[in-house]
């Protein structure tokens, strides 16, 4: 450890160089460390590719550049942010350790956490995801990262390389986390595979998909859109040649070549312009996402199940109360659906999973996330992302959210409070696969589901 300028460092050795993170309150923190080589030139819609490393020790106490994307749709939920991405350098990593050693000397138990953003947006670095309370508050050490997300993750033209590369930065980020946690204090042979949203999906296909399905030692997975099939290979190749169209693209080119060079804004833009060809009143799916059939989803949900892919894994999964809200609430087209949404896109399956896998005797949780803002003018009540700043205890990070709109004093103190409540039983979910004094969840059983707010 070394103190420059008044701030602690601490340098770890990676399998591709050194690193030096810093110390922030009970833990140390490693950011913007780059797990695969940056997606640009030749490497854009390819695969990710292991980074080749460096000499010197490299400064990890900012966060890498967020990946190519356009501005969230649920930037009046959660509040706005100010563009941060550049495709260089944006395939990184995030560590969060407990800055005290373990009482026992043994290695902490693993979260590795992915961001939602309906597979169009988000990053792993940034403030609202920060890691830091989380591993101090439950002993842990918590991992973040960035995946291609829109067009660059989840365009599909297989025969340049292009199929779900999302999907396999975030296998190849799981590969990373086997290679090197124990740098960081934690143990391999335990790691939580979580997330929320389009991260509750993805961590559900990665313990399901044989080729990560060893590296998932138990499964969180909060607010995640199960009712969103899988895309099919047909609509996803019908929606990339309309986006080859609006690109101006034509057949028979190179596609490959043609798509490297273009610049990423223009990229962006088209997908922007499919979005809205797209949309459909009520319909959250976005035009690209994972593909049935394609790297890290070969096989649908049920098929997955029924074979027993989950078996054995502890799981702790589910919702806000009125998930729906951050989409409808502010479209009178649709404010009517809003229940219906909420059972149809997240609800119902998030309870088909639990009744699945504790019906098979597997430790299962569930959960329901029910705060409602003290000031609700949009009527969000618990709405899609809502425990989000209390899970990460990042109530600062969000100055402009509705969210969290009203508290005063006294109303924050409930809020941190509730937050503590919260943190605490994923952390000891992560850390011992059980929930303390929480009883786990039986099949059809809403009283064996533990409410929060």
């Amino acid at each position: 450890m070394s103190t420059v300028t008044g701030i602690e460092r601490v340098v770890v050795e990676t399998d591709r160089g050194r690193v030096r993170g810093v110390v922030e309150g009970g833990a140390v923190s490693f950011r913007g460390i780059p797990y695969a080589v940056s997606p640009v030139g030749e490497l854009r819609f390819a695969p990710p590719r292991p980074h080749r490393g460096w000499t010197d020790v490299r400064d990890a106490a900012q966060a890498g550049p967020s990946v190519p994307q356009a501005a969230s749709r649920l930037e009046k939920v959660q509040g706005k942010r100010v563009p941060d991405w550049n495709e260089d350098g944006s395939l990184t990593a995030n560590v969060f350790a407990p800055r005290r050693a373990p009482a026992d000397g043994a290695a902490r138990p693993v979260l590795v956490w992915w961001h939602g953003g309906g597979f169009t947006s988000g990053s792993g670095g940034w403030d609202w995801y920060d890691g830091a309370r989380l591993a101090a508050l439950g002993d842990i050490v918590v991992v973040t990262a960035n995946y291609r997300v829109g067009p660059l993750g989840y365009l599909y033209l297989p025969h340049i390389g292009a199929a779900n590369l999302g999907a396999q930065d975030q296998a190849a980020v799981l590969r990373w986390v086997q290679d090197n946690i124990a740098s960081f204090g934690g143990d391999p042979r335990t790691v939580t595979v979580g997330g929320q949203s389009a991260g509750a999906y993805s961590s559900l296909m990665l313990a399901l998909d044989p080729a990560t399905n060893g590296s998932a030692t138990r499964v969180l997975l909060q607010s995640g859109p199960f009712g969103l099939r899988p895309q099919d290979p047909h609509q996803a190749a019908e929606h990339a040649a309309a986006y080859l169209r609006l690109l101006g693209v034509p057949d028979g080119t190179d596609t490959a070549r043609a798509l490297r060079a273009l610049p990423a804004e223009q990229l962006l833009d088209a997908y922007g312009r499919l979005s809205a060809q797209l949309a459909v009143p009520g319909n959250s799916a976005p035009p690209m996402y994972p593909v049935l059939g394609a790297p890290g989803l070969p096989r649908t949900r049920q098929q997955a199940l029924a074979d027993g892919a989950l078996e054995g894994k502890p799981l702790l999964i589910g919702t806000t109360r009125d998930e729906a809200t951050a989409f409808t609430a502010f479209d009178p087209r649709v404010q009517n659906l809003t229940a219906v949404q909420t059972d149809s896109l997240f609800r119902d399956g998030s309870l088909e999973i639990a009744d699945h896998h504790a019906a098979g005797g597997n430790t299962t949780y569930v959960y329901q996330f029910d705060h409602a803002p003290a000031e609700d003018p949009y009527g969000l009540g618990a709405t899609h992302c809502a425990e989000l700043p209390f899970l990460f205890h990042t109530f600062d990070a969000y100055p402009d959210s509705p969210v969290l709109a009203g508290a005063g004093a006294g109303a924050v103190d409930a809020q941190r409070a509730l937050g503590h409540a919260f943190a605490t039983a994923v952390a000891e979910f992560v850390a011992t696969g059980t929930a303390g004094d929480w009883l786990p969840y039986a099949p059809a059983t809403a009283a064996r589901i533990r409410h929060f707010g």
